[in-house]
Parts: C-alpha cells; structure tokens; sequence
C-alpha cells in the first residue's frame, strides 16, 4: 500500500497480489481518492484505467476467500463497475472503509470544495456561501 498527496487530499493505491492470477507480471492497483476511485491495469504497451467519482459509487462488495479477496464497486452513475482480485482482507476493507468516509465528507460538505462551506446572511437569514461579499438574496453587503 502506499501514500501520495494529490491536490485533492490523500489517495492511497492498493496493489494486488503477485500470486494470483492476471496480476503476475502486472498487478492490478485501485487509488481511493476523496475525489474517485481509480483502477489501474498496465500492460506491456499500455494502461488501462477506469474511474468512478465518489459521489457516484452506490455499494462496494467485498467476497473473502481463503486467502484472497474479490472487490466490487458499483456505481450509480451509469459506468461499468470496478473489479479487483487478489487484495488481501485488510486492503479490501480498507478501500471500503475510504470510500465510505469519503462519501460521507462529500455529503456533509454538499459537493462544494474544501474551504466553500455555507453561512446564513445576517440580514435575511438565507443560506449563502462563505466567501460572498453582497448576499444574492437581499443584496447588501456582508461584513
């Protein structure tokens, strides 16, 4: 497992194992954004990526077997749905675990970006952004 920052925030990227079959000379790697889940399939000429924003994934199914686990994750976007094989239990829950805190940020925080939060206009009592100078619905200014 490793760690970078990307503007977003953090991803973390989940290798899987060498040992299981598909990904003994290129193992398929998924990176949990707060922005998307990416997974990741090189090949000797080429990679093959596909994405589904954070917003967009409706569940996220984990099948354990004796030593491997099978990952799925749907999306209710309308875009095929993210496999991966071969992570081990700890990792497949811990993509679950990312995604499902990640939504619920992206939740809390209406789809607005970091530092965009919302305030209530003094004057009127509408909800307005943060960083507004006149309030859109009664039109004064804000101090």
């Amino acid at each position: 497992m490793k760690e970078s920052n990307a503007e977003t925030g953090k991803k973390k990227v989940f290798q899987s194992s060498r040992w299981t079959r598909g990904n003994r000379l290129f193992p398929t790697r998924i990176a949990v954004s707060p922005v998307q889940v990416v997974k990741i399939k090189r090949s000797w000429l080429s990679s093959d990526e596909e994405s589904i924003h954070i917003q967009h994934v409706s569940s996220v199914r984990i099948k354990t077997g004796l030593l491997w686990s099978d990952i799925w994750i749907e999306s209710s976007g309308g875009t095929n749905q993210i496999y991966g094989h071969g992570h081990t239990k700890k990792d497949a829950q811990e993509i679950k675990r990312l995604i499902e805190e990640h939504q619920r940020v992206f939740k809390a925080n209406l789809g607005e970006s970091p530092g965009g939060g919302t305030m209530t206009c003094p004057f009127c009592a509408e909800t307005i952004k943060v960083g507004a100078k006149i309030c859109r619905f009664c039109n004064r200014d804000l101090p």
